[in-house]
């Protein structure tokens, strides 16, 4: 058996401290309940409640909690994407703070992994406490995503999962910037199942995930593992200008039959170029889109700064971060205490 923890569960929060107490007290009762060593990495997305503060007293208390401080706000897939480059078990369990993905399930999911499998995703059978819209919304999404991207990516399936050591691993080599995890998982393979459950109501607090957030989410799901949008501007392409050709000879003998005037004048002109124009800036967006994908690529930028780290001693965060050879931060080497600078580096 691993001298280190055989089971870390990463858990990003942003402005979460309504739900920190109750979820840590969770994941604790049923953490014990493995009757394995393990950890609890708790990633700090830049918080400005008083999240930190709670954790920072739960981790006095328990030293298998550590916790990762983000220099700011980079966002729910870039919090994930920290938390598994410094989890240490051989099954990495990651789930959100607003307890909507209930903690016990985890129990489950380590059965499914004893048993032989590499991921165990979460389905969501039903989802409590949400509007119609975001239902209905969260229906399209996961099945245009299923359609239309290279992997076969589960349907209702969100973050909440287990994932093994060399899976963990792999998903580390993955540097990219615009970030899919659930995507990313799929995209490895290994042996994947999956088990059923009902979303819950948010414990409390507001979500961090308005619309404007998850439609950007949406792009970098469909642009990150999928061609489509590009190969849909070639067949419009095509169909404009097939229309155009046929166009031609039927408007010529319609005027013959109809009379000169028929449609005639600057109003159809008019329309015809606004539409082709509407055209025109679509396809330009959504090559935009890729063309900014690479941009940021090329700029070589690191995926997130730690302004401060807590619980990972310095042995064990040269191993963690030696797992992957590209610096994934330029923070400096934590210390081996529960006090260390809140300044981004």
């Amino acid at each position: 058996m691993s001298a280190g923890p055989v089971f870390s569960v990463v858990v990003p929060l942003f402005n979460e401290e309504e739900n920190v107490p109750t979820l840590l007290a969770r994941l604790r009762a049923v953490l014990d309940q493995t009757g394995a060593p393990w950890e609890l990495v708790a990633v700090d997305d830049g918080s400005s409640d008083r999240t930190r503060e709670l954790l920072e007293a739960a981790a006095a208390r328990d030293d298998r909690l550590r916790i990762l401080g983000l220099a700011r706000n980079f966002g729910h897939q870039i919090a994930v994407t920290a938390g598994l480059d410094h989890a240490a078990g051989e099954a990495v369990i990651l789930i959100d703070g607003d307890l909507q993905d209930p903690p016990e399930l985890i129990l489950d999911m380590i059965e499914r992994w004893r048993a032989g499998h590499e991921v165990v995703y979460a389905i969501r059978s039903e989802r409590e406490g949400e509007s119609r819209f975001k239902k209905l919304t969260a229906l399209v999404f996961y099945r245009l995503i299923y359609r239309i991207t290279d992997v076969d990516i589960p349907l209702d399936t969100g973050d909440f999962r287990l994932l093994d050591r060399k899976v963990v691993d792999a998903l580390n080599s993955m540097r990219e910037h615009n970030r899919f995890i659930r995507g990313m998982t799929s995209w490895v393979g290994f042996r994947q199942t999956g088990v059923r459950y009902v979303r819950q109501a948010r414990h409390a607090g507001e979500t961090k995930y308005p619309l404007r957030k998850m439609l950007r989410f949406a792009l970098d799901a469909i642009t990150g593992f999928s061609w489509f949008p590009l190969q849909v501007m070639i067949y419009f392409s095509l169909f404009l200008g097939i229309l155009s050709v046929l166009a031609v000879p039927i408007i010529s003998l319609m005027r013959v039959v109809l009379g000169p005037g028929f449609l005639g004048g600057q109003v159809t002109t008019i329309v015809m170029l606004l539409l082709l124009g509407a055209f025109q800036l679509f396809f330009l967006f959504v090559m935009g889109q890729y063309v900014a994908r690479i941009f940021d690529e090329v700029r070589q930028r690191p995926l997130y700064l730690v302004a401060h780290r807590t619980g990972f001693a310095a042995k064990d965060a040269g191993v963690r971060r030696g797992r992957d050879a590209a610096a994934t931060d330029t923070a400096p080497a934590p210390e081996e205490t529960t006090q260390e600078s809140e300044d981004a580096p």
